[in-house]
């Protein structure tokens, strides 16, 4: 089972740094988009901008987010490190197995050894051990592969809502249930200047959506993926690509902080 807690000091850290943007000016010098579209801040100014990262890639404005990597267009959930998998081999029980992901993505399975279980679905990984087992051991191998808990199917929200944190979500969650779980914004919060991170390959995209169109109905409400970090900054803020670097960094460390093995 995994062990969840938050660092005293996170709730001031991102205060202090959302509390900081005030005070940045706008680096873009695109064009403003017209105040009808239902996405239109600052950061759309920066929709071809991108700033490198220190654990590599880039964090890069997009005006949308695709579907996760390896999600069949965002019909599964890839796994994720730490995820917990009971793997039963039909017929077969002491092959059978509850393995942890490990930081490095892999799981290490009786016979044949380690296996690469990050960023696959579980039907992926199933016929993966399935080919591995029929290659040496077993003829026509029926892996089944079970998630008992997911670290992937948890998402980080904050900055301006009541709650701060980690929260669990579902296959079919959307960015309204997750900024219902963080307790909706506070006082400053901007409903029309939240933004969500996701990561696709080796870069981070992040897109700013208007929830005061999507509750209207004026625009879509999103799905959500586990992993994704989702921030909402002071209404007064102004925003730059370098705002939105800090923020992830911010919400990494406290996912980090948040999730213990």
């Amino acid at each position: 089972m995994a062990v969840f807690h938050f660092a005293k000091n996170y709730t001031g850290a991102i205060c202090a740094l959302l509390a900081s943007l005030s005070m940045s000016a706008c680096t873009s010098t695109s064009s403003t988009t017209s105040s009808s579209s239902p996405t239109s801040v600052d950061a759309l100014q920066l929709t071809s901008s991108s700033a490198p990262l220190s654990a590599g890639g880039a964090l890069q404005v997009v005006k949308e987010l695709p579907a996760p990597q390896n999600s069949q267009n965002g019909n599964e959930q890839p796994l994720s490190p730490n995820d917990v998998l009971e793997v039963n081999v039909f017929q077969v029980d002491n092959l059978n197995r509850t393995v942890q992901v490990d930081p490095g993505g892999q799981i290490s399975l009786p016979l044949i050894g380690t296996v690469t279980a990050a960023g696959k679905t579980v039907r992926q990984l199933e016929q993966e051990i399935e080919t591995a087992y029929g290659a040496n051991y077993l003829q026509s191998p029926d892996v089944s592969v079970f998630v008992k808990e997911s670290i992937g199917q948890r998402v980080t929200v904050d900055g301006e809502v009541t709650r701060a944190g980690i929260f669990p979500v579902s296959s079919n969650s959307s960015l309204i249930d997750a900024i219902a779980l963080a307790g909706g914004f506070n006082a400053v919060g901007d409903a029309k200047k939240v933004f969500v991170y996701r990561n696709v390959g080796q870069n981070t995209l992040v897109a700013n959506y208007n929830v005061e169109q999507i509750r209207a109905g004026k625009s879509r409400n999103p799905r959500i993926f586990g992993g994704d970090k989702i921030v909402v900054f002071a209404s007064k803020s102004k925003i730059a690509i370098n705002n939105l670097k800090d923020a992830l960094g911010v919400a990494s460390s406290a996912a980090r902080i948040a999730v213990i093995p």
